[in-house]
């Protein structure tokens, strides 16, 4: 019987596309987002357990929210959860908890996901995962799922591959960053292109393999932790990791580089739910293409996201493609599509105070 793979939970992000319901101290992957009594942290974990053990996940989260997910996931050992004392995204991220895992379980497989990610067909996603892990076990591939893209989308990364339908794992020719509408098009009519879901399936040899020849600076700092992994010293030395390592993602600093990168194909209702439009998209809509969770009359009003406290009324006339939504201090009111705007948007209101964010 094979070993259960180990899943790693990249859970640190602040969620800013998502203010003001996303704040600093309590980010998306912490929220009920979608209603259904649990947070998108915890459906992630849920969506895993009938394939490996709760003290095979590992959730990796900025120092502040240990105490939420400790709060959020009880049954995980305290131990795997992965204090980052900087954020310094998703490869060092996933160095350190490979280099953790590889001292306990040299020969592990891992799988690594976002923390806040929809899937609406979780039997599908299932299989996706399990044939991703009977693929890993060749050489050493690097194994990323790649969704069957419906719209030319220009808010996610796209994966080009080698076509062949023999196999299922496909040898991945190119990555590209968010396209513009004329080139996301382009590779949608191609049909050898997919969306980048940013979740991965390895060996954890394979991948730190991969980490000494295309990011040896990093190897070399994570390297260094062997002796100090799973013992009360791991924090301290991470610490000092941390301060010797520069910001860079998973994608660049390997994914890009490696010849050993397969993409499997998925398509089981995935979302990334990375901003008000992307969570727009999915919910229930009423007769003139508008979301509405709020106690609320609408005139002339389409295709608007409404998200308010239930003890209001709402009264809104003549908005199209418009976010009118308030979380605690903050009613904000948008373009439903200005998802760029965000980041100028949080900016200026921290300068307003930090109560704000």
């Amino acid at each position: 019987m094979q070993e259960k793979p180990y899943v790693v939970i990249m859970a640190g992000g602040i969620g800013s596309r998502f203010w003001p319901y996303s704040r600093n101290n309590r980010p998306k992957q912490f929220l009920d987002i979608l209603g259904t009594g649990r947070s998108l942290l915890q459906m992630t974990y849920d969506r895993f357990l009938s394939m490996t053990d709760s003290d095979r996940f590992l959730v990796v989260t900025n120092k502040h929210y240990f105490d939420l997910v400790r709060e959020q996931l009880p049954d995980i050992p305290v131990s795997n959860i992965l204090k980052e004392p900087q954020r310094r995204d998703t490869a060092n991220c996933i160095a350190y908890a490979s280099y953790k895992i590889s001292e306990k379980d040299p020969h592990a497989k891992v799988i690594v996901t976002p923390a806040d990610h929809l899937i609406l067909n979780e039997s599908k996603f299932i299989l996706n995962i399990e044939t991703s892990l009977n693929s890993c076990e060749q050489h050493d591939r690097l194994i990323t799922i790649g969704i069957q893209p419906n719209r030319p989308e220009t808010g996610y990364g796209y994966i080009q591959y080698f076509v062949d339908d023999s196999k299922a794992a496909k040898k991945v020719k190119t990555f590209t960053e968010k396209p513009n509408l004329k080139l996301a098009k382009t590779f949608l009519e191609s049909g050898d292109f997919v969306w980048n879901s940013g979740m991965f399936v390895w060996k954890v040899e394979s991948i730190i393999k991969a980490f000494e020849k295309y990011m040896p600076e990093v190897a070399e700092v994570f390297e260094e932790g062997v002796g100090y992994y799973n013992t009360d010293q791991e924090h301290e030395f991470i610490i000092k990791a941390y301060s010797q390592v520069k910001n860079i993602s998973i994608d660049f600093g390997i994914m890009e580089k490696s010849e050993e990168v397969y993409v499997i194909l998925g398509d089981f209702g995935w979302s990334d739910l990375g901003s008000w439009m992307g969570l727009y998209e999915i919910q229930d809509k009423d007769v003139e293409e508008n979301v509405v969770e709020a106690n609320a009359l609408l005139y002339d009003t389409k295709n608007c996201y409404v998200k308010v406290s239930s003890n209001k009324l709402v009264v809104i006339q003549g908005l199209e493609n418009y976010l009118v939504t308030e979380s605690e201090n903050v009613l904000l009111i948008c373009k439903l599509d200005a998802e760029k705007k965000f980041r100028e948007f949080v900016i200026d209101a921290k300068a307003k105070g930090e109560n704000f964010v």
